[in-house]
């Protein structure tokens, strides 16, 4: 097998392996978030030029800002080239953020380099979705020749 088929092969199964642990981390995130009152949670992130980062994570509760719920949930991570999933606790807030990297990974791949995207994640705590608005920035070159 070429080096480019073993590459594709582990990428192909990096892909199933992230949508796997995402489901299960949402999962654990929302029930976690069941138990607190938050109703929902907005989480905005910018990235550009080889870097990106959530700017905010925002728990709300029927509109009004809450704090961060002090919890601890099991978060499945993923490693390319691993196919099993490593598992750890880790404080809710982290577990939000990081759900949302991975689902960037898992959608938008790169969402991060050259001139970057951004956006915002709207999780609804009642109806157990996520919903994601992403936007690609991107420069446009018209060139035109002309011999005369």
């Amino acid at each position: 097998m070429s080096d480019a088929n073993t590459f594709i092969d582990g990428w192909t199964q990096y892909e199933k392996t992230l949508k796997a642990a995402n489901a299960l981390n949402k999962t654990s995130v929302f029930d976690a978030l069941a138990t607190t009152g938050i109703t929902r949670v907005n989480v905005t992130f910018d990235g550009e030029g080889d870097s990106g980062q959530i700017e905010e994570i925002a728990f709300l509760r029927d509109g009004i800002a809450q704090p961060i719920p002090e919890i601890q949930i099991q978060l499945h991570s993923v490693a390319y080239g691993n196919q099993e999933t490593a598992i750890s606790q880790c404080p809710l807030g982290e577990a939000v953020k990081d759900l949302c990297y991975d689902y960037l990974s898992q959608e938008h791949g790169g969402w991060e380099n050259n001139d970057g995207a951004y956006g915002e994640f709207i999780f609804n705590i009642a109806e157990r979705t996520v919903e994601l608005e992403f936007s690609g920035r991107y420069t446009d070159v018209h060139t035109t020749i002309h011999s005369l």
